[in-house]
């Protein structure tokens, strides 16, 4: 039986996003890239528990069970309870000249609706008034609200008399948990009876949740302001933008849209054979190019090159095509500037120069300042939605694990401490800091971090600790101004003795590979200096116990890197498995079937999951050690970008 052709909200979506899309969507022969993992993306993201905390405000709320494809049986069911006269729906289904939505939430009180989108992102109660600002809306919240407006359009359709109020139900950044556990009372599963994939705590009430932590937010005036301007594209009326892609959907038309930088992450771009690439169809079309050459780096691959799309605007698409006042290269002394960076870049990629680009006189003075031994420190955080435990509010960071790493002056490697706090209902982020604080004053060399994140997350504990009861605050307060310094969110002012030492700018000043391309991410830079290097090369080739380095999760005979047709092997994808039967090519949908902590949000993810109380002992200790051996290897990464470095000074001096 062929499926028919309903414009549904999700397609909606992805139209506005570019309509040619429409044309590849839920056809085989395409594959969409970025339906890979979205139910464990939503799981880490806390989207999910959102959606049924916000379920616990409406106690009498029906909802709509069935698949969204069987669309005919879903809109019925939710004619039926429409029939009465007050009525709360979760996912009721409107089916009405072509086109297809279920809502989040409904609530009928005779012809007066309320239409609720629940969303986890947050907000601020106290301090929001608007989301159109100087007649557009910012900021990724036009995504959610042109959503909203499809919904209400639809409804209105099927029941011209309504009265419909449109909102979004959200995450209040103003609010503080005032129960333990609350995570806890929706728990992630593998298997559950509806689409969220939680379980509802059994007799869980409104009661038992505390004081609200969502807030309903009115988008009326949001609403009137896309039917009326439709700023997201005004040539057209919204209902003439609604008509005109469920007519071209439903004809299977398709809608040629210029090619430009919004196909950079498009979801049907593939080179596997297996399937038809409508990324590559686009651009064929347009430019008869062969695949190879539309293949070619493009302006917006370029780091960080804000000109991009004004040049793509006027006709450049490919990065052979820019020149020097393209980029505006301005020199910088004593480090690469960032449109020098952008043009060596540029440069060695037309040239097709393979070789490492430094800036050597000043990489040498800048290793020449640091103190041994070098303290090299990685922490793990999360920020969920629902807080672990009272007297926190949603999205407050927690820091759970780090790892430290330390390098004596003759070259010797030592893991010399590490942190993990996955103890149930306990706030970790003290102890956290008093364990972090007796290992760094071990000695007083020089730290490092790779980027913001570990600054930004003792200013945040700072902050906590300012406002506690903790004994020893003050000492833990002074030591964190020590290592740190204050970002512009802090009301307090320092700069410490012992900041620690960003390797993420020591890349970008004085070190740039061909092979990371783009990024200046650790996972792009480690595998670029581990093939550069013959020296890492030659020493991580090697089990542990030959190469002058000691672990506290990896035994004498591990074997940190593997070369592949001659290229590395990212250390990441070598890490021991939790679980033998994972897929290694995707992460299954469930929780559950997590195989090894080889990226940051799956290391969230899995924190969150040993919140959760009846994890088995076995599964625990699996995710423990995983945890424990993806953190050892991000300081050690840290280690190995330093040792090249080293080696690079070392090798031009002698």
């Amino acid at each position: 039986m062929t499926q028919p052709r309903y414009l549904t909200k999700s397609r909606f979506k992805l139209a506005l996003d570019c309509p040619t899309k429409l044309y590849y969507t839920r056809k085989p022969e395409y594959e969409n890239q970025s339906e890979t993992d979205t139910f464990l993306q939503a799981l880490a993201q806390g989207g999910f528990q959102v959606e049924e905390l916000a379920r616990m405000q409406y106690p009498k709320g029906v909802a709509i069970v069935g698949d969204d494809f069987n669309y005919d049986l879903v809109a019925t069911r939710t004619e039926e309870l429409l029939k009465q006269e007050n009525v709360v729906i979760f996912e009721p289904a409107f089916l009405v000249d072509g086109l297809f939505i279920r809502v989040d939430i409904l609530v009928k009180k005779g012809n007066n609706i309320q239409l609720i989108e629940v969303k986890a992102k947050s907000i601020s109660s106290e301090r929001h008034t608007s989301f159109i600002k100087r007649g557009r809306i910012p900021g990724g919240w036009d995504v959610y609200l042109y959503d909203i407006a499809f919904q209400k359009y639809v409804m209105q359709l099927a029941y011209p008399q309504w009265q419909i109020a449109s909102s979004l139900l959200l995450v209040d950044k103003d609010a503080t948990c005032t129960v333990d556990g609350l995570n806890q009372y929706f728990k992630i599963v593998e298997n559950s009876d509806n689409r969220t994939g939680i379980l509802v705590k059994e007799g869980l009430t409104k009661d038992d949740l505390g004081e609200p932590i969502l807030c309903t937010i009115s988008v009326d005036e949001e609403m009137d302001f896309i039917q009326q301007e439709n700023p997201l594209n005004p040539m057209q009326s919204f209902e003439e933008m609604v008509h005109y892609f469920k007519e071209q959907y439903a004809n299977d038309t398709k809608i040629n849209t210029l090619i430009g930088r919004h196909c950079k992450d498009c979801e049907f771009k593939t080179d596997d054979a297996t399937y038809k690439s409508g990324y590559h169809e686009c651009w064929q079309e347009q430019t008869k190019l062969s695949i190879e050459k539309i293949n070619q780096p493009k302006v917006w691959d370029v780091w960080n090159f804000r000109r991009s799309a004004r040049l793509v605007e006027e006709g450049k698409l490919f990065m052979k095509e820019l020149t020097e006042n393209d980029v505006g290269v301005e020199p910088a002394a004593g480090r690469m500037s960032t449109s020098e960076r952008r043009w060596i870049q540029i440069e060695k990629q037309i040239s097709g120069d393979t070789t490492p680009y430094i800036e050597l006189d000043d990489l040498r003075d800048e290793l020449a300042s640091w103190k041994f031994p070098l303290n090299f420190i990685d922490f793990e955080t999360t920020a969920v939605a629902l807080p672990f435990t009272a007297g926190r509010k949603p999205y407050e960071q927690l820091a759970f694990q780090f790892s430290h790493h330390i390098v004596y002056e003759d070259g010797s490697v030592e893991h010399f401490n590490e942190y993990l706090n996955t103890e149930i209902g306990v706030f970790p982020n003290f102890d956290f800091i008093r364990a972090l604080k007796k290992s760094l004053e071990i000695n007083d060399g020089s730290i490092f971090r790779y980027h913001n994140h570990e600054n930004t997350i003792v200013n945040v504990i700072y902050n906590q600790l300012k406002i506690s009861d903790e004994e020893d605050k003050e000492e833990l307060m002074d030591f964190i101004q020590s290592i740190s310094h204050n970002t512009g969110s802090n009301a307090d002012t320092w700069t410490g003795d012992r900041d620690m030492i960003d390797l993420y700018q020591i890349v970008l000043k004085y070190y740039y590979n061909p092979e990371m391309g783009g990024s200046n991410s650790i996972k792009d830079v480690l595998p670029a200096v581990l093939n550069s290097s013959a020296h890492l090369k030659e020493k991580y080739c090697q089990p542990i116990s030959k190469i002058g380095i000691s672990s506290l999760n990896f035994d004498k005979d591990y074997i940190f890197l593997e070369y592949e047709n001659g290229k590395a092997v990212s250390p990441y994808q070598l890490l021991p498995p939790i679980f033998d039967d994972w897929d290694k090519d995707s992460l299954e949908a469930a929780i559950t079937e997590i195989e090894g902590i080889s990226d940051g949000g799956a290391a969230l993810t899995a924190y969150g999951k040993l919140q959760f109380e009846e994890v088995p002992e076995e599964e625990v200790k699996a995710i423990r050690e995983g945890l424990l051996r993806y953190c050892e290897l991000d300081t050690l990464a840290m280690v190995m970008i330093y040792e090249c470095f080293r080696e690079v000074v070392r090798r031009e001096a002698s």
